[in-house]
């Protein structure tokens, strides 16, 4: 029995956590840094988060 230990669930859970808070990390730096307000700040943090963990981490399971 082999078991892959990358695909277990608390590593899929780590994985789209770490690449949420990049994704709010670059997206909420670049709006602050561009003029954005706090809020709309927030809002392209969330939107970046969300396309990378729907669009790398889904592409990675194809």
């Amino acid at each position: 029995m082999s078991t892959n230990i990358s695909n277990c669930p608390v590593c899929r859970l780590m994985r789209s956590l770490a690449f949420s808070g990049l994704g709010m990390a670059i997206g909420g730096g670049v709006a602050f840094l561009l003029g954005a307000s706090r809020d709309h700040s927030l809002m392209a943090g969330i939107v970046t988060a969300a396309v990378l963990v729907f669009g790398i981490v889904d592409k990675k399971r194809k």
